[in-house]
C-alpha cells in the first residue's frame, strides 16, 4: 500500500528542509550547525538561536543562501515564503531584488568597456555623457569627476540611494532621477518620522577628497554605459556581463517577466507586504538587479579564480585587480568593499531596498564565501547567518565570538511600570511592549533601533546592541523616575521619565520622532499629545506641523487636521520641498505602510490637490 506524507509535513519540509537530500552526510551536518548557532553580539543564557527562530522573531518571510567552499558552491537552500499570502515557498531559483549588490556587477560592465578601449577610468565623465551633462559648480573646486571616482564612491556626490517606485505609478527616466524631477519621489519618511530628501545628484565636495557613498554616482555610470553603447542598460548588461558569467536567470529588467521566473515579494520590517509586491528601480546599476544567491556565487567564484590567476569570463587580470583592490587606500575597490581583517582580505557588498536586503562576503585568496538574500527590510538576520557560516567553515579571522551574559525572567506587572518615554542628554528613549516582548528603543548605529530588554535583576537591564548597563530608578513610593547608565566604569547622566509631556521644552525633531514612535506602536492619542506640544513651541517647523496634522487626522479629528493643512498650503517645508509635495509623499508613505487613508482622500479632495498617480 502506498503511503503519503501529510500535507503539513510536506509544507514543513518545503519551507525549512528543501533540497537537503542531495547533499552528503558531512555537508548536511554543516548545514545543521549553520542553522542552529545564530548569535548576536551577546549570547544570552548560553542559548543560540536557529534560523527558523530568528526569522519568526524578525518577521522575515523568506531567506535564500548559498555557501562557497574551495571555489565551488557547497550547498544552497531556501527558507520560508517567497510570498506568504500566496503560499509560494522560497527555492534556490527564487529571484530577489539584489539592491546595492547590483553595483558590483555594474562595475564589471564599466570595466569591460574600459578594457575594450571604449572608456577611460580617469577621464572627465562629461567626455562620455551625451544625453546629459554633469553640472559642475564651485563645490567641485575645478576638479573633474571620473569613472574611477564613481565606482569607488569618491566623486564627492550626493544621494546615498533610492527608495524605488510603486509598479503602478509613473516611473522616472534616468535624466529625471539625476535632476530630481517628477515623477521622481524626492522625499520620504523613515522609521522615526525623519524625512529623507532625495536631491538632484550634485557635488557635495571636490572629487577624490574622501569616501562618500553615492547611489547617485552609480546612476551616472549607468548613463555613461548607455550613452557610449547606444544600448538599453538591461540588455547590454545581460549579454556582456550576466550571460558570460553564467548568470542567465538574473536580470536588470525593470519588470521581471512573470511567465519565466518566480520573484519573491518584498516585506517591510513589520512583516507587511510591499504594496503590489515590490518596487521598481530605474536606477538599475545601483539597485535594480534581480538575482539569487546561486547566481551571485557565479560572479564571486569567477572573481576569486581570476584573482588567483585563472582567466575571468568577463575581465582581464588588470581590471580584476582594480575591482578587488582598495582604490587610493579607501574602503572600496571599483565596485566592491574590501575588508582587511588582520591580513585576511574579503570583498563584499551589502544590499537594501524596499522590502529586500542581502549581503555577500567572499575571501580574496581562500576560495570560500556566502551570499544571503531576505525578502525583508530588517537585515539583522544577515550578519548572524554569515557569522554562523564563518564559524562552521573556519573562515580566517572572521568569526566574532559573542559576549556571554545571563538574564532572569521579570513579571509583566513589574515591566508595565517601566513603560514610557525617557529623556537624556538632548536625546530620548522609549520602553514598551512590542511583539509580546518589552523592548528598549533609541537612536544607535545610525538609526533608531528596537532592542529586547534582558534583566540581571528586576531593575537592571541590558541590550545586546547597546553597551550601557541600565538600572531603573524608583522613588520612595516605588514610582519609576528614570534609569541610570553605566558603560564600563563610567556613569553617564541619568535619564528622566516623562510624566507631563505637555510641559516639555524640547527640540522640534525630538517631538517629531517621539510622536512617530508612539504612532508606530498604535498609541495615537499619546503621540498627538507630544506633537501638539511640539507644534506649539515650534510653529515654524513645518515638518512638525505636518506630523501634528497627520495625528489629528489619524485620531479622527478632521477639523483640526484640515485647518493645519490649509494654513501652510502655499509654503515650503524647506528649499526644494513644498508643503504640498510633502503631503503627497506622506500619503504615499501611509498607503505603502497600510494605514487607513480614507480621511486623507477627503483632505486631498477639499484642498483640491491631485493625489499621486497610483495612490
Amino acid at each position: 500500500m502506498k503511503k503519503t506524507i501529510p500535507f503539513f509535513l510536506t509544507l514543513f519540509f518545503t519551507l525549512y528542509g528543501s533540497a537537503q537530500s542531495q547533499y552528503a552526510p558531512e555537508i548536511l551536518e554543516k548545514i545543521k550547525q549553520v542553522e542552529n548557532y545564530l548569535t548576536r553580539n551577546v549570547l544570552i543564557n548560553d542559548k543560540p538561536s536557529s534560523i527558523k527562530e530568528r526569522m519568526k522573531e524578525y518577521k522575515v518571510k523568506g531567506m535564500s543562501i548559498a555557501v562557497i567552499k574551495d571555489y565551488k558552491v557547497e550547498w544552497a537552500k531556501g527558507y520560508g515564503w517567497a510570498d506568504e499570502e500566496e503560499k509560494r515557498p522560497v527555492t534556490n531559483q527564487t529571484l530577489f531584488q539584489a539592491g546595492s549588490i547590483s553595483k558590483s556587477l555594474n562595475a564589471l560592465g564599466i570595466l569591460k568597456l574600459v578594457q575594450e578601449g571604449k572608456l577611460d577610468l580617469y577621464t572627465d565623465i562629461n567626455a562620455y555623457l551625451t544625453s546629459w551633462k554633469f553640472p559642475y559648480d564651485s563645490l567641485s573646486k575645478g576638479k573633474k569627476i571620473t569613472l574611477a571616482h564613481l565606482l569607488s564612491h569618491t566623486a564627492g556626490l550626493s544621494t546615498h540611494g533610492f527608495r524605488g517606485h510603486n509598479i503602478k505609478t509613473p516611473v522616472p527616466s534616468i535624466l529625471q532621477v539625476l535632476d530630481a524631477k517628477a515623477p521622481t519621489i524626492t522625499s520620504t519618511r523613515i522609521q522615526g518620522g525623519s524625512i529623507i530628501t532625495v536631491p538632484p545628484v550634485r557635488s557635495m565636495f571636490e572629487p577624490g577628497l574622501q569616501f562618500q557613498y553615492s547611489g547617485g554616482g552609480t546612476t551616472i555610470s549607468q548613463l555613461v554605459l548607455t550613452d557610449v553603447t547606444n544600448k538599453p542598460y538591461d540588455s547590454w548588461m545581460y549579454q556582456n556581463v550576466l550571460v558570460p558569467l553564467g548568470m542567465t536567470a538574473s536580470s536588470y529588467d525593470l519588470y521581471p517577466k512573470k511567465e519565466k521566473v518566480s520573484c519573491a515579494s518584498g516585506y517591510y520590517a513589520d512583516g507587511s507586504r510591499v504594496l503590489n509586491k515590490f518596487h521598481v528601480l530605474p536606477e538599475a546599476a545601483g539597485g535594480g538587479l534581480w538575482s539569487t544567491p546561486l547566481e551571485i556565487s557565479k560572479y564571486i567564484i569567477d572573481m576569486q579564480l581570476a584573482y588567483k590567476g585563472q582567466k575571468s569570463k568577463v575581465l582581464s587580470s588588470e581590471m580584476i585587480k582594480l575591482h578587488l583592490t582598495p582604490y587610493n587606500n579607501g574602503p572600496t575597490g571599483l565596485g566592491t568593499f574590501i575588508d582587511n581583517i588582520d591580513s585576511a582580505v574579503y570583498f563584499q557588498h551589502g544590499a537594501g531596498t524596499d522590502g529586500f536586503c542581502g549581503q555577500y562576503y567572499a575571501s580574496l585568496e581562500d576560495g570560500y564565501g556566502v551570499v544571503v538574500f531576505l525578502n525583508s527590510e530588517d537585515g539583522r538576520l544577515l550578519s548572524e547567518v554569515i557569522n554562523s557560516v564563518a564559524r562552521v567553515y573556519k573562515w580566517k579571522n572572521f568569526y566574532h565570538e559573542p559576549q556571554k551574559k545571563y538574564s532572569i525572567p521579570v513579571a509583566d506587572t513589574t515591566l508595565k511600570k517601566y513603560e514610557g518615554i525617557y529623556l537624556f542628554e538632548n536625546s530620548w528613549a522609549g520602553i514598551g511592549k512590542k511583539d509580546n516582548v518589552y523592548q528598549f528603543y533609541t537612536f544607535g548605529w545610525g538609526n533608531y533601533m528596537y532592542q529586547p530588554m534582558h534583566f540581571s535583576t528586576p531593575t537592571t537591564f541590558f541590550n545586546e546592541e547597546f553597551p550601557a548597563i541600565k538600572k531603573i530608578i524608583l522613588d520612595e513610593k516605588g514610582n519609576v523616575t528614570g534609569y541610570s547608565r553605566i558603560v564600563g566604569d563610567k556613569e553617564y547622566p541619568r535619564s528622566v521619565k516623562v510624566t507631563k509631556p505637555d510641559t516639555l521644552n524640547l527640540e522640534s525633531n525630538i517631538f517629531t520622532d517621539i510622536g512617530w514612535y508612539l504612532l508606530e506602536n498604535k498609541k495615537k492619542t499619546e503621540a498627538l499629545t507630544y506633537l501638539k506640544r511640539g507644534a506649539l513651541l515650534h510653529p515654524k517647523d513645518l515638518n512638525l506641523q505636518m506630523s501634528t496634522a497627520h495625528l489629528y487626522l489619524l485620531n479622527g479629528d478632521y477639523k483640526n487636521a484640515v485647518a493645519i493643512y490649509k494654513a501652510h498650503l502655499t509654503e515650503d517645508v524647506y528649499p526644494g520641498l513644498s508643503w504640498v509635495d510633502l503631503l503627497k509623499n506622506d500619503l504615499i508613505y501611509f498607503k505603502e505602510y497600510h494605514y487607513d487613508v480614507k480621511l486623507f482622500d477627503k483632505v486631498f479632495k477639499e484642498l483640491k490637490i491631485k493625489k499621486p498617480a497610483g495612490y
